[in-house]
């Protein structure tokens, strides 16, 4: 007789089917809110790009080959002049072009004419000054981030205090850019080492060496101190990052350099740096997107709001030393002038313009770095 048949045995529930219980439908309500806020999110994400997308996409392009309006990406920010002439028709030109063109029409009456600061010409000098900054600050960073981080890694041990080093930096990570700022102002442009033949008056000591001094001057605001500034910004970011990547790397690696015979540093160079590349360039990246986008420490110690000569020129101009002491235009700082003038359709195109133009780069920055860490991850077989 089969155990169906029989009325005295239980049939029992299939143990692995779903129930929908109170846990359960809890459990779809969390999930949901998580959807939810996701999609939030992406939403807001796509507004934001979408609308800076359409609005400065017109300020980028042209209507005439080569389809790209090339004066924006050639020519340093210019005071744009909107007049009037006797007849009503409006007209807007840089303040250079209207000298030019008053000079070659005397005798048409202009009138109403209104000028918008930084509103006119382009963003070279701007995009100039921003490569800089970030060449010099990551050049200054990566050095010694990365040997801090091999440091940390690999010849300090776990001690009390090296927690307390590490919990540090960690913190530091966390400061606002406004204090660091203030102490790259305080620091780099008024404390700084300056070699000069003259003593300035606000010199906090100076001692002789051959014709001249070194003198505790500063290097003012400058390409130097708002590179140093930004480089001990992400310091922490890229210290973390690095000793990540590095304490991820097997330790059979180092155990294997150990029994060939190998020293500590030929271990660490052949068997676990090359490993810990990847996070290397995460690093590096998130330390260009920070300090790309930073506007208080590049206000402080680096930015002029109105420069007429290019980086470049000064370079061939006055030498090296004068091109790292000059100030320079940043695409940060730009952004925030034109934020604050009052809302105007002639300073429009160039807001939306140099918005759009800092999110591409940022964006090709961090598409970069997914490539060479993709193709860096394929060639390096655990």
């Amino acid at each position: 007789m089969s155990d169906t048949n029989n009325p005295s045995i239980v049939q029992s529930d299939n143990p692995f089917k779903q129930k929908n219980g109170w846990l359960q439908r809890k459990e779809k309500v969390g999930i949901n809110l998580l959807r939810f806020a996701t999609y939030i999110i992406i939403a807001c994400a796509l507004f934001i790009f979408s609308d800076i997308f359409i609005k400065g996409l017109p300020t980028l392009v042209s209507s005439e080959a080569p389809y790209i309006n090339t004066e924006f990406f050639t020519e340093s920010p210019q005071i744009l002049t909107v007049w009037q002439d006797s007849t009503g028709n409006e007209y807007s030109m840089t303040q250079t072009k209207y000298d030019n063109w008053v000079t070659e029409n005397p005798t048409v009456e202009v009138t109403d004419i209104h000028n918008y600061t930084a509103s006119g010409g382009g963003i070279l000098g701007p995009l100039l000054g921003t490569a800089f900054l970030v060449t010099i600050c990551m050049a200054i960073a990566l050095f010694i981030g990365v040997s801090a981080a091999i440091y940390l890694s690999e010849y300090c041990g776990t001690g009390k205090v090296m927690s307390l080093i590490r919990l540090a930096i960690l913190n530091l990570a966390g400061v606002p850019s406004i204090v660091y700022a203030l102490f790259g102002w305080g620091v780099f442009c008024y404390m700084a080492p300056n070699y000069v033949t003259e003593i300035s008056d606000r010199s906090l000591f100076a001692f002789s060496i051959g014709s001249g001094y070194i003198s505790f001057e500063g290097w003012e605001q400058s390409l130097l101190a708002g590179g140093c500034t930004l480089a001990i910004m992400v310091l922490p970011v890229i210290i973390t990052a690095c000793e990540e990547s590095l304490r991820a790397v097997p330790q059979g690696f180092r155990e294997a350099g150990f029994a060939l015979g190998a020293t500590r540093w030929q271990t660490i160079r052949t068997a676990v740096l090359p490993y810990a590349l990847p996070g290397v360039l995460t690093a590096s990246v998130l330390g260009i997107t920070r300090v790309a986008g930073e506007t208080a420490p590049i206000m402080l110690t680096a930015a002029a709001s109105d420069k007429s000569k290019l980086p470049t020129a000064v370079l061939a101009d006055e030498g090296f030393w004068s091109f790292l002491t000059q100030s320079v235009q940043a695409l940060p700082f730009h952004i925030y002038t034109l934020a604050k003038f009052p809302d105007s359709e002639y300073v429009k195109p160039m807001q939306y313009g140099s918005i759009l133009v800092f999110l591409l780069v940022v964006m090709g920055f961090s598409l970069l770095s997914m490539v060479l860490r993709s193709r860096i991850r394929k060639r390096i077989q655990w």
